[in-house]
């Protein structure tokens, strides 16, 4: 338990000291005063939270599949509450969404959290293909900035190409499988067989479920509201706007893509990690911006993760309150019926 809440911890403790350890955070502070305009933060928000709807939008499909049927209304406060929770404990926030829905409608928890294992399995793949896209469409810019930096260089060509890198990871897999194999009856893999089946279940009704084509527009529309928020964002600072106006979209692409795969580094709510990301994106650009400084990237990244945080935050006590208030009703109503039945019995 602290391994594994207390690494995520320490990965974001020490990714912000390290951000602010070098930096004139008085600089940091002025540009953001005096540069910022906070419309574009703000528009940025409106479309966080409409993200947060429609991928509430797009499970409720999956779990409909399931002959799981609730209000959208609970959905999308159980996606508010995940990203709350992850704030706090990285990862457990997937596992109380499962819980509360499964408590809530009495279904399975595997076959629940199969399904938001789908959910969040669908995202990885975006993310690649995402990554793909940026390769192709950003490839003079990553490569020149690989040019400029060539320890960095040096050091991506030597982990691609060492057989270990090959050698290592089909070994890993395989040794997972022999043990399992040679070990069926152990409690532990037994267990996690069990799960695996429900896990599959929940993942497995993508392939069956009626509105597939829905699902489909919703996703691309998610992560349309992902990308847009942070090109938004880009319009808050002259510089960052001025990133726009010479490399146009691509950048954003850039950092956009930078800061997803940012995102499965184990830390609290991708704080220090989706920061590092951003800076590291504007770097590629910043060599024609003379006042693309540190601290302006710096400024910018933990601004935009900041008012994301802050806002995660309002809509997690919002949640917390309702979920609260809708246990309670649900408790009511389920003791109201227990006893009109004892009633109607006696």
């Amino acid at each position: 338990m602290l391994l594994k809440y207390g690494v995520p911890l320490l990965v974001t403790v020490g990714l912000c000291f390290m951000l602010f350890t070098g930096v004139d955070i008085r600089e940091m502070i002025r540009i953001v005063r005096s540069d910022c305009n906070f419309f574009w933060i703000a528009a940025g928000l409106a479309l966080s939270v409409l993200s947060h709807v429609v991928r509430a939008m797009r499970w409720r499909i999956q779990l409909k599949a399931l002959d799981i049927n609730l209000p959208l209304g609970i959905i999308v406060l159980s996606v508010f509450g995940t990203y709350a929770v992850n704030l706090i404990l990285p990862r457990l926030g997937e596992l109380w969404r499962t819980g509360y829905i499964a408590e809530r409608q009495k279904a399975p928890f595997s076959t629940v959290f199969g399904s938001m294992i789908c959910d969040r399995l669908s995202d990885t793949l975006t993310v690649f293909l995402l990554l793909l896209l940026t390769l192709g469409v950003a490839h003079p810019q990553i490569m020149g900035y690989l040019q400029q930096n060539p320890d960095l260089y040096h050091k991506l060509e030597a982990i691609i190409s060492s057989p270990w890198t090959w050698v290592a990871l089909p070994a890993a897999v395989a040794v997972v499988w022999v043990f399992c194999r040679m070990s069926p009856a152990n409690r532990i893999i037994a267990g996690v067989k069990r799960l695996v089946a429900g896990v599959w279940q929940g993942f497995a009704v993508i392939a069956r479920m009626k509105g597939k084509l829905k699902w489909l527009a919703y996703t691309l529309l998610l992560w349309g509201c992902y990308f847009f928020q942070l090109y938004l964002a880009f319009f808050a600072f002259p510089a960052t706007a001025q990133v726009v106006h010479d490399y146009g979209i691509t950048a954003v692409l850039v950092c956009f893509v930078l800061s997803s795969i940012s995102m499965a580094v184990p830390s609290n709510g991708g704080i220090g990690p989706y920061q590092w990301a951003i800076i590291f994106g504007l770097g590629m650009y910043a060599s024609r911006i003379p006042e693309l400084t540190r601290e302006y990237a710096s400024s910018f990244a933990n601004l935009v993760m900041g008012c994301n945080t802050l806002l995660l935050i309002v809509l997690g006590i919002i949640t917390f309150v309702l979920v609260s208030a809708d246990k309670r009703r649900n408790h009511i109503d389920t003791k109201q019926d227990t006893i009109h039945n004892g009633y109607e019995h006696g």
